[in-house]
């Protein structure tokens, strides 16, 4: 195949066909072109009046090797291999491994255990998707938490209730072989293609389904509604059990190969961990808000005349500021025309979060704003100490708010000034089951406070937007990353517990859809090694 970058395109172009803009390039006809695949399709907004949609495409052709030859001082135009991920199978093992969490990565994990011929066996504390469905919708309308299924817990993790973002930092191929399993398992198409890439819950909640079929149906098992509790080792410290409670029984499954992807809520298991002497690390993480404006302004300050352009997606941004203080701010998690969410997996705990469907379409946009915290800024040598940190704001946000999982709000304006908001200008808050007005201080230490004020001054000066004063500040945001590291080696096993292979965010690794997915392939190759 060959491939042809930076295509650029004017917004009344945009619907070109693939097959003739290949042709144009390669200078060749349409009839010589027997296949194109588009590899990328982004938005290059930098100049509003001359809006550009830029494309990369794979073309299949006749002749490849002349028309590259003829072609070879041309730029953007190179021999292209499609990426293949290999899985080798595994004839014989004497005992199946258990993965502990359906998130992206325990997900993507099972799923190559299974493709490998393990028959691997998934514990996820929380319920189904449908299931877990009533229970998120329970809680967001009346503030009926089911402590075990809710956002954080259940079938396909955190990430099943939010936007759905599977862009990410990392650069790794495994990352072809997650978008393509999406979409073989009915996530949309797009997300092969399009630069910033995103399902939206609507499609999540079905594709985390069909990914537990094909599980099942090679062999795998998948068994909701179970807590992992405990484990035991033989004499040398090796994995020889794991134990979960479903309903009033205590269950045990011999193993000694266990991938340990509970996500980053799951504080009974960091815990459990620390009790039991396994090596645990401080990390970075953050915590702050979520900001809300109206799309429609974001839409207009980032297209001008063209927004609403059949051409151009709900426009999004990305924002990051470091201060004279020594902090950051910046932005995570953006969803345009999306929701806040009521986020709490624990009773008298607030914790938000950022949702969004796949067409975007809703009033508001909204991003977190987060203000780095790193190890020096815990004062303790507790590994748990910034998950401490993390469960003291999170009750001090829902006292502030009069309880009943009402959200902590204030606009920025009021913010900035020192005052408590006594109501709301042209931007509602999106979060159910309700809002209090509440200043941040009451709740956050003043670090972040300090952080959060500065910083939206400084990215005001990058997008304006920010510095409208009826934006919409809602607490809190708590959960976008784990605080704690569970250390591995470079067999991605546990450095002090041999067979257990933490995985994924709440181990540390990953932060996002994609990357924690690649994760759980990484560690589910490297448990296959050691079956071979």
């Amino acid at each position: 195949m060959i491939k042809i970058s930076n295509i650029n395109l004017p917004l009344n172009e945009s619907d070109t066909p693939y097959i003739q803009l290949a042709a144009k390039k390669l200078k060749i006809l349409s009839s010589e072109i027997l296949n194109v695949i588009c590899l990328k399709r982004s938005i290059d907004a930098r100049k509003k009046n001359s809006i550009q949609i830029v494309i990369t495409l794979a073309v299949t052709v006749r002749n490849e090797n002349a028309i590259l030859k003829r072609l070879k001082n041309q730029n953007g135009i190179a021999k292209y291999t499609p990426y293949k991920y290999n899985i080798p199978t595994i004839i014989t093992k004497k005992q199946r491994p258990v993965v502990i969490g359906f998130g992206p990565a325990g997900m993507f994990s099972a799923l190559i255990l299974a493709k490998a011929g393990l028959q691997p066996i998934v514990l996820e504390r929380g319920k189904p998707a449908l299931e877990r469905q009533k229970s998120v919708d329970l809680f967001r309308k009346f503030g009926i938490l089911d402590t075990e299924s809710n956002i954080q817990f259940g079938e396909g993790g955190a990430g099943t209730f939010s936007d759905g973002k599977l862009n990410t930092g990392i650069n790794d191929p495994r990352i072809r072989f997650v978008l393509e399993t999406f979409v073989e398992h009915g996530a949309p198409a797009d997300i092969l293609y399009n630069a910033k890439p995103h399902i939206g819950t609507d499609y999540l909640i079905n594709v985390v389904q069909n990914i537990r079929n094909t599980i099942i149906n090679l062999g795998g098992e998948v068994v909701f509604d179970a807590k992992f509790t405990e484990y035991k080792t033989d004499t040398e410290g090796k994995l020889t059990e794991v134990l979960y409670v479903k309903g009033d029984s205590i269950k045990t499954i011999k193993t000694d190969s266990c991938i340990l992807a509970t996500g980053h809520s799951a504080r009974d298991v960091f815990r459990l961990l620390k009790k039991n002497s396994v090596m645990l690390t401080q990390k970075n993480f953050a915590m702050g808000m979520r900001i809300e404006h109206l799309q429609s302004d974001l839409d207009h300050y980032m297209y001008g005349k063209n927004a609403g352009h059949p051409a151009l997606s709900a426009a999004d941004y990305k924002l990051a500021v470091h201060l004279p203080s020594g902090h950051s701010l910046y932005t995570f998690c953006m969803c345009p025309g999306g929701e806040v969410v009521a986020s709490s997996s624990e009773e008298n705990r607030l914790v938000v979060n950022g949702m969004s469907y796949h067409a975007r379409n809703g009033t508001n946009a909204n991003s977190a704003l987060l203000v780095g915290i790193s190890p020096e800024d815990l004062n303790s040598t507790d590994p748990l100490a910034g998950m401490i940190l993390q469960e003291k704001l999170e009750y001090k946000a829902y006292i502030a708010a009069g309880g009943e999982y009402k959200a902590p709000v204030c606009l920025v304006g009021d913010f900035l000034e020192g005052k408590i908001s006594a109501g709301y200008g042209k931007i509602k808050p999106t979060y159910t089951p309700g809002c209090s007005f509440v200043s941040p201080k009451d709740y956050l230490p003043e670090f972040m406070t300090e952080t959060l004020k500065a910083g939206i001054i400084a990215m005001a000066q990058r997008l304006p937007l920010f510095a409208d004063p009826e934006a919409v500040l809602t607490g809190i945001e708590s959960r976008s990353s784990s605080p704690v590291r569970i250390n591995r080696n470079e067999y991605f096993q546990s450095v002090n517990l041999p067979g257990l292979y933490p995985c994924g965010e709440g181990a540390g690794y990953a932060g996002g859809i994609t990357s924690a997915a690649v994760d759980g392939l990484k560690c589910a190759e490297m448990l296959l090694k050691q079956v071979n």
